[in-house]
């Protein structure tokens, strides 16, 4: 629209009131129509309007949106959804210095020729499109309006050390996350703005940072384009940005846009750097701070005046040149390249016959390329919706319906959304074309709904991600009132205006991370309530009985399923210290009484679970030779090796035993011990309270012990020999050879060893335990290895850690194949294990011992005669056993003595015992000697042969044989 009209141009930097005075004037008009760069601007404008208006004397007409009432007077609009034909008493155009701008700018400039109120236009923007607007519009009365307030430089600042009400300004959404992201951790949250957002999606960020839900946002360059936000510094995280083309740095006036945003209206506001940014001279700051920028040289600028008479010529007419100083042809944009693609196809050229259809394809080539795709893609999609308005008229309502529901899904990440919602901006730029779909109100409505949609799913992950909402409504709060209400709920949680803060946990407060610079003034907040609840705590603690506390294996008392104290050694091995786990809150008479509460439910812990061991020490009726037994066994925990006290155990009495054994002490074989601390509980408490006692003395950690404690139920386990020394003495193993035994076992197999090295019978018909050999030793049966779960050589590695030596015996073969005497009961009958028993370990059974070869079935002489020859062979080949004997005793006693009189040897009556000369074994006339109390030995009566014996058997069937 061109009319007779006086143009004002308003120019000046940022915050001068330039939009606010065009929208008064307008209303001052019977109508007018103002055109702004942003959609999200004009949005913001027409909320404005219908607030004093109301809403049906205010249209508003964007690309994607058309909110238009009957008979409305004022237009808002985007710049290029402007209807240029509508006559109207004033106009306006915002931004006019964009007429520069590479990708829109031609349309500026055509707005700047061409668009005119009936009464008054006016422009508005910067001063640097003063000469060029002098130049190319005649007449126009040129207004500066200085700055409301001042712009200063601040510095450079790291991010986490901005002020309040700050906006960091980066240029590429990886940036801007990382920003985000960074601010979220340190100070709460901030909220995020990019031109890629839809409006609805920014009005909501932006209304986080208005609300003062957040101190701090981040956005891109989108921020400088009249968003009216209160912010009062400006923080550029980097100074260079890519144009489309190629990586530059801003220019000053770019710059300058940008940190006008900073100080609204009269109040001061600050620029800066980040950390990263790197650095700007003191000329650009200079002219940051004074608003002066080198004016524009010339603005982009298209042809208006297009020929549809082919697309051929529609190509020529959009690619004329300017006949005007000041004026430079536009880039071919996205509709002339798409133009150009489609112009190249045969299909739809040929639909393109008439100007009406080139003017209409023209129209189509105008769908903007919301979703950033491909070139090729773009136009493939034009092409489609071109096709449909030729053959039908309209776009195919299915068609349109099927590519809405790709959109409609809410799923998805932060990228997968904006994409989501970028589609359905170009399926709402065609609903709100006219002619194009039946029934457009419907659809317009549907595009607009599903935006709403994705544009709160949106917004609601870029809260997620980048908010601690939690946070960001507590520090809302305490910049509204000094005082805040705290609290401690059942559970523990300390709440401060009911947003947590911490736990108490026991009988100390742990604060929430993550609550950055506020941090000190929430817990100043939360402490009195803190304090009246832990000494509310203490005093329940103190009357809590001993049931609701608990000891762990790591040492620590717990109460309410948290640490109230810890153990730590004293001199005493069974009364360990109690350390109080407590804030200084608790203080005074309750400390004193929770200390002694936890001391208490200490010492009645160890009397109950180790009572014999307290006993043993309170008993003061043990005395001498037998309180030092008691003595060393307390401080081994209830578990002595013989051989350690062996010979204080050979000094005691009859009377010093019972008084032991009335404490429920054992004297084994190997061991002196109580069996009753054995069990799981019981020693568990006595690892503990051996590791802290030893702690220092072996750089124990109690904490790492219990990992190692055999399972329970196992008899042995491989030994580990990653714990530490003594270790597997207090849990109640011995390490023997390859294994740790339970000391238990160890000494029921002492017993049953016992029963079988020196067997004799005690009554008329007894017969010779398993495992017992004619002649003393024993050979190993399985009941022995069974004790100790285990067999072969770890079992033989046993018996030898314990003293036991092997003798090798060689046995008269057995008549094992004839049908008379079955291998079993020869063996037996030579006193020895049975070969099915023998073959159960290596121990018992040599890998090298021959072994019987299946023989064929025979019949007759033959079978007579192989019956002999394997008889006489059985007889020649021998057979072995291993035979076990305790320590220094069998034929190892005389292999000792041997050794002794050979080491006497040469010394004077060496060789014999110190009795005048005599051997060891005679008294004083060549009489046997014997030790004081035992009976004399009688000679041994030899035993008549047993002609029912394996051997006698078997001698008697050579005979028979010899005589054939």
């Amino acid at each position: 629209m061109t009319a007779c009209s006086t143009v004002t141009a308003i120019l000046g930097p940022t915050n001068t009131g330039k939009t606010h005075h065009a929208v008064e004037r307008m209303l001052a008009h019977p109508s007018g129509m103002i055109g702004l760069p942003l959609r999200l601007l004009a949005r913001e404008v027409y909320d404005r309007i219908v607030a004093r208006s109301g809403p049906m004397s205010v249209a508003l007409v964007t690309g994607e949106e058309k909110l238009i009432p009957v008979s409305p007077r004022y237009w808002v609009c985007t710049v290029e959804a402007m209807p240029m034909n509508l006559p109207v008493s004033f106009m306006a155009i915002d931004e006019i210095q964009l007429a520069a701008d590479l990708d829109r700018g031609h349309v500026f400039t055509d707005r700047l020729l061409h668009a005119r109120g009936l009464n008054e236009t006016m422009l508005l923007g910067a001063a640097t499109a003063r000469p060029l607007i002098e130049k190319l519009v005649a007449g126009v009365n040129f207004v500066s309006r200085p700055r409301f307030s001042r712009l200063t430089y601040a510095g450079v600042k790291k991010i986490t050390r901005l002020p309040k009400r700050s906006a960091i300004v980066a240029f590429s959404a990886e940036m801007v996350y990382a920003v985000a992201e960074l601010i979220r951790r340190q100070r709460g949250g901030a909220a995020v703005v990019m031109g890629a957002l839809s409006p609805r999606t920014r009005n909501a960020q932006v209304e986080l940072y208005q609300s003062g839900d957040v101190d701090h946002i981040v956005a891109t360059d989108a921020i400088g384009m009249g968003l009216n936000m209160d912010i009062d510094h400006v923080a550029f995280a980097a100074t260079r940005k890519f144009d489309g083309f190629q990586f530059r740095n801003l220019t000053p006036a770019e710059m300058g846009q940008i940190a006008g945003r900073a100080g609204r209206y009269m109040n001061d506001g600050t620029f800066g750097l980040t950390g990263d940014a790197g650095d700007i001279d003191a000329d650009t700051i200079e002219l940051l701070e004074e608003h002066r920028f080198e004016p524009l040289k010339v603005l982009q600028w298209r042809n208006r005046n297009l020929n549809f008479h082919s697309t051929d010529r529609l190509l020529a007419s959009l690619n004329a040149l300017p006949n005007r100083e000041g004026l430079t042809r536009a880039r071919a944009g996205a509709d002339i390249e798409t133009l150009t693609l489609l112009s190249r196809d045969r299909e739809i050229e040929a639909r393109s016959a008439s100007a009406d259809r080139v003017e209409l394809l023209w129209e189509t080539c105008q769908l903007p390329d919301y979703r950033n795709i491909t070139g090729a893609e773009h136009a493939h999609l034009v092409a489609t919706i071109f096709r449909y308005l030729v053959d039908t008229g309209r776009i195919d309502h299915q068609w349109f319906a099927r590519q809405l529901s790709y959109c409609d899904n809410t799923n998805g990440d932060i990228d997968t959304l904006s994409n989501r919602i970028a589609h359905v901006r170009t399926w709402t730029f065609v609903a709100n074309r006219p002619g194009w779909l039946d029934n457009a109100g419907h659809w317009q409505d549907r595009t607009r709904a599903m935006e709403d949609k994705l544009s709160d799913a949106l917004h609601e992950r870029l809260t997620q991600r980048f908010i601690d909402r939690r946070t960001s409504v507590l520090m809302k709060r305490l910049r509204e009132r000094e005082e805040l209400m705290s609290s401690v709920d059942q559970e523990g949680a300390v709440l401060v205006e009911g947003e947590v803060v911490g736990h108490i946990e026991g009988l100390r407060f742990k604060p929430d991370a993550n609550k950055g610079e506020h941090s000190r003034m929430l817990l100043n907040a939360a402490q009195k309530a803190v304090s009246d609840a832990l000494a509310g705590r203490a005093q329940s603690l103190v009357a809590a009985p001993d049931p609701d506390l608990s000891l762990s294996e790591t040492g620590e008392i717990i109460w309410l399923s948290h640490p109230v104290g810890r153990l730590v050694a004293s001199d005493n091995l069974l009364k360990p210290r109690v350390e109080l786990l407590a804030d200084q809150q608790v203080s005074g008479p309750d400390r004193e009484a929770v200390q002694l509460r936890l001391s208490k439910f200490v010492s009645r812990h160890i009397a109950s679970l180790l009572e014999p061991l307290v006993a043993l020490a309170d008993d003061e009726a043990i005395t001498g030779l037998a309180r030092g037994v008691a003595f060393q066994l307390i401080e081994a925990t209830g578990i002595l090796p013989r051989e350690q006290v062996a010979d204080q155990i050979k000094e005691l009495g009859q009377d010093d035993r019972a008084s032991l054994r009335k404490h429920g002490v054992r004297f084994g074989a190997f061991h002196i011990f109580i069996p009753a601390l054995l069990k799981p509980a019981p020693t568990a408490l006595r690892l503990l309270l051996w590791a802290l006692h030893d702690a220092e003395k072996r750089g124990l950690n109690p904490a790492a012990l219990p990992q190692y404690v055999p399972q329970q139920g196992l008899t042995s386990v491989p030994f580990n020999r990653e714990t530490p020394r003594g270790f597997y003495q207090v849990v109640g193993f011995r390490h023997c050879g390859e294994r740790a035994v339970r000391v238990d076992m160890l000494e029921r197999l002492a017993d049953m060893i016992r029963t079988r090295v020196f067997w004799r019978p005690q009554r008329e018909g007894e017969e010779r335990p398993e495992g017992s050999v004619e002649g003393g030793g024993f050979t190993v049966v399985p009941d022995m290895m069974s004790l100790v779960g285990c067999s072969g050589n770890e079992f033989a590695s046993i018996l030898r850690s314990l003293g036991f030596s092997a003798q090798r015996r060689k046995v008269e073969p057995t008549a094992a194949v004839t049908a008379e005497a079955p291998s079993g009961e020869v063996a037996a009958a030579a006193g020895e294990a049975p070969a099915a028993d023998a073959a159960a370990s290596p121990a018992e059974a040599p890998a090298e011992a021959p072994q019987p070869e299946p023989m064929p079935a025979q019949s007759g002489e033959a079978a007579a005669a192989g019956a002999e020859t394997a008889v006489e062979e059985a007889a020649e080949e021998p057979q072995f056993i291993d035979v076990w004997w305790p320590k220094d005793t069998g034929p190892f006693r005389h292999q000792k003595q041997a050794h002794r009189q050979h080491k006497t040897a040469g010394r004077p009556g060496g060789g014999k015992g110190k009795q005048g000369g005599k051997p060891r074994h005679q008294g004083e006339g060549g009489k046997p000697r014997r030790s004081a109390g035992s009976q004399p030995v009688k000679p041994r009566k030899e035993r008549e042969a047993d002609p029912n014996s394996p051997f006698a058997v078997l001698s008697q069937l050579k005979q028979d044989l010899s005589r054939k």
